[in-house]
């Protein structure tokens, strides 16, 4: 049994739980994340659309179009103190009709009241030198120069292990399955047995109402939105310069194509609403939606290039809006719920947020010897010559490349699996690495990373080893073994 009292302990090892690990750990505090699954990133952030919204789609006044334009003001800053990959290519919304100029023209206002910089509307002629493959329907769009792209799965292990380097501490395979309160202190039950704390920041993606219905008797509602996407090859990374948007409806910013920060293109999501908070399938119907509705804004996308499909789910909240708060009758106990599309842009402000609301509950001491810096991982694709034979010289496991077609070598796999939250699944060392992430999509570099896990993990052994926890085990038995038994093969 823990019996450790933590002043703070977060729901949820997704970006916007991890934001909030790290700028708490500024303060002296006691910490912790508490996350159902076996690593960092398992939810919504692990499958989005990796965009940094610029900031004008969200209503004009909501928390949700304010800490929109914080975050993408903090995210240059934030790249480089976390040493994550982010670039600056722009977005646009595009109208093909004059019908919808209205809706663009007042997108743009809206985004000018939220004060979102650089905003304008460009016409067909510059759209197509903007865009050689735009749809020959559109006649304009809303050019907004301060989106982005970004690495979902960097920003979330770095943020983790900037918090992590800075005292907090991360509790996995534990997922809340009650929460109480005696005496100024709460108790959340756990697969880890219970955790107390004084404070219980709730970041728990779409299982947030659940957490929150516990404690609260005015009950929220979180709804699952499914959104499924196409991965293209790197040979189609180019089709489209920026992140290209079809104009918003009641159901979010529709199907999109954009360059992913990797080279690749990504094409989606649909948004559908389902009961099932875990069901993150594909259909072949939501993917013929992607298809048809992508070829209103670009034409000629070479799906045959396609390497995965994916879904992921938001969190929907009816009112559109983001929960940051600490729960009126359940002092001590802060919502950061709601957090869907633009919560990943919005994720270095929620952060800020949230350790301010903890901040006035706990009144703590901020910290002189707050380490700010992360080093990550290099990137072996666009490393001079020069610098990668530096890195072998210091370790020549370096030169061993065991993902070809991402180009990650057996270096950074062992760093991924030695680090703090590290890797300790395949899908562990994906989200930190790359490796997995190409073409072949694992087929050829799997059984050595399996290796690797096993040689690096203390009690892993390749029957346990796993793509993403216990459930997905690649290995269910040794031939040999049951032969040389007499018992049937495995």
């Amino acid at each position: 049994m823990n019996e450790r009292l933590y002043d703070v302990a977060i729901i949820g090892a997704g970006v916007s739980g991890c934001a909030v690990a790290r700028e708490v750990s500024r303060l002296r505090l006691d910490a912790c994340v508490v996350e159902a699954e076996g690593d960092v990133c398992c939810g919504t952030t692990k499958a989005n659309s990796a965009i940094v919204h610029a900031g004008f789609d969200a209503a004009e006044g909501t928390l949700m179009a304010r800490l929109n334009v914080e975050g993408n003001a903090l995210f240059g800053e934030l790249s480089r103190e976390l040493d994550f990959a982010f670039d600056q290519i722009g977005s646009l919304v595009v109208c093909t009709s004059e019908e919808g100029r209205p809706a663009l023209e007042e997108l743009r206002d809206r985004g000018v009241r939220n004060g979102v910089p650089g905003l304008r509307i460009v016409e067909r002629d510059e759209l197509e030198r903007m865009e050689p493959n735009i749809s020959d329907a559109a006649i304009c769009a809303l050019f907004a120069p301060t989106a982005g792209i970004c690495d979902p799965f960097g920003l979330n292990v770095a943020l983790a292990e900037n918090a992590a380097e800075n005292g907090v501490e991360f509790i996995f395979d534990a997922p809340v399955t009650g929460v109480s309160k005696s005496e100024g202190v709460w108790e959340l039950c756990t697969a880890q047995g219970p955790i107390r704390a004084r404070v219980v920041v709730n970041a728990g993606g779409v299982h947030a109402d659940e957490l929150h219905n516990m404690v609260s008797e005015q009950k929220m509602e979180i709804v699952a939105r499914r959104g499924e996407y196409e991965l293209l090859d790197t040979t189609a990374g180019t089709h489209v310069r920026h992140t290209v948007f079809m104009l918003p409806n009641e159901m979010g910013k529709g199907v999109l194509v954009t360059p992913t920060i990797h080279g690749n293109l990504l094409v989606g999501p649909t948004a559908d609403d389902i009961d099932d908070k875990d069901d993150t399938r594909t259909t072949a119907a939501g993917l013929r939606a992607v298809v048809q509705k992508s070829a209103l804004t670009v034409k000629n996308i070479p799906f045959r290039e396609t390497v995965t499909s994916f879904s992921g789910l938001r969190a929907h909240q009816s009112a559109h809006e983001f929960i940051i708060e600490e729960v009126a009758d359940a002092p001590g106990f802060v919502d950061c719920a709601g957090i869907e599309s633009p919560g990943l842009t919005a994720s270095p402000a929620i952060g800020r947020m949230v350790a301010g609301i903890v901040r006035r509950i706990l009144s703590p001491e901020e910290r002189r010897d707050f380490q700010p810096q992360r080093k990550g991982f290099a990137n072996l694709n666009h490393i001079p010559a020069d610098e990668w034979n530096e890195l072998i010289k210091e370790d020549p496991a370096y030169g061993t490349i065991v993902c070809r077609c991402c180009r990650v070598s057996e270096a950074q796999i062992r760093d991924a699996c030695r680090r703090v939250p590290g890797a300790r699944s395949l899908d562990g060392v994906k989200s930190r690495t790359g490796a997995c992430m190409g073409r072949c999509q694992a087929g050829f570099c799997t059984p050595r990373i399996l290796e690797i896990l096993c040689e690096e993990i203390p009690d892993m052994d390749m029957e346990h080893a796993s793509k993403c926890g216990p459930g997905s085990e690649y290995v269910v038995g040794k031939i040999k073994g049951s032969l040389e038994g007499g018992g049937q093969r495995a």
